[in-house]
């Protein structure tokens, strides 16, 4: 059905109340909710058990697997389609830390595929708002060996060879799989990565969990051969300005991320195979496609345009960052 019409789509968000969740993610999507310590809202995500689903249009109430089994390549674009299937290749989401997360990193396409049947995970993060002194944690900052990663973790010394960063709005990380990395306290983000789950935990600050009374568990074995070893000399990346009002973050094989500043209008005629999830993180927008038909999201709120949807207008004054895949 890739010729049948589909309108640019608006997902119901998924939020999750975690242990270091702040309390920032409502007022900046402008929703009112009794949950606390919000740390994340799944804004599109094909995760089974944690599906989007559709709020928009003739189609609502639909999760996004089942409008991918309806209009196929015309949600995803054809390459994806034959490669995927029914799985949404990416997850959008919005993260709030009012605490540390845990230090983790995540295997690429093919261990994970070999250990869990399952894709990878290379991420990218783009910083909205932080707390002062806020850091991120990405990379190494000395090169070590699988062995002394193990005695570090033993001896509780691994953070003290991991790379610190000052965090700060606008600031961008890309974090490819085996990229030790952690979001610290007082950031608020967006972040783009590949549809998996599979995260290997090694270092959580000795935390104890509520509800069991004991330390969460760690996967120190599991990540000694998923872990990139080297040491690289910029771990923040820098945004390429490409023409009026927009710039590059980042450009990898499983997606490319733009900031795109808008005040007034722009006309939109994607010429690639696929789809933009689009996350306002400034102001309000309105989508008007060619018949017509039009879909605003404000400051917090995500849009998926369908990989069938060739032509449409952008208007308003507002800031997004916008996710292709192709």
């Amino acid at each position: 059905m890739s010729g049948t019409y589909i309108p640019p789509l608006k997902f119901q968000p998924i939020l999750k109340s975690v242990v270091w969740g702040g309390e920032k993610i409502a007022p900046f999507k402008g929703i009112e909710t009794d949950r606390k310590q919000i740390g994340e809202s799944w804004e599109i995500s094909g995760v089974p058990g944690n599906e989007s689903v559709v709020a928009n249009g003739a189609d609502a109430g639909m999760t996004l697997s089942g409008m991918i089994e309806k209009y196929g390549a015309g949600i995803v674009g054809k390459n994806n389609f034959e490669k995927y299937g029914t799985t949404f290749p990416l997850l959008i989401k919005i993260i709030d830390a009012a605490g540390n997360l845990s230090l983790q990193v995540h295997p690429d396409d093919e261990l994970a595929k070999a250990r869990h049947n399952s894709l990878g995970k290379t991420e990218m993060w783009y910083i909205v708002d932080t707390e002062p002194g806020a850091k991120i944690c990405a990379g190494l900052s000395k090169e070590i060996t699988p062995e002394e990663y193990v005695e570090k973790v033993a001896d509780n010394t691994l953070m003290d060879v991991v790379a610190h960063h000052d965090a700060n709005p606008g600031d961008v990380f890309f974090l490819p799989a085996g990229r030790i990395h952690a979001i610290g306290a007082g950031n608020l983000l967006v972040e783009v990565q590949e549809t998996s789950d599979v995260t290997y935990r090694i270092y959580d600050y000795g935390r104890v969990d509520a509800k069991t009374g004991k330390t969460r568990e760690l996967h120190v074995e599991q990540a000694k051969d998923a872990i990139d070893y080297k040491v690289y000399p910029e771990y923040k990346s820098a945004p390429v300005a490409l023409s009026d009002g927009v710039s590059e973050l980042v450009v990898c094989d499983h997606f490319k991320v733009y900031l795109v500043e808008i005040d007034g209008s722009r006309r939109c005629t994607p010429s690639y195979d696929g789809f933009c999830a689009m996350t306002c993180v400034e102001g309000e927008l309105t989508i008007t496609d060619a018949t017509g038909n039009s879909v605003s999201f404000h400051k917090g709120e995500s849009v998926l345009i369908p990989a069938s949807l060739k032509e449409y207008t952008i208007s308003g004054k507002g800031k997004i960052v916008e996710a292709i895949n192709s």
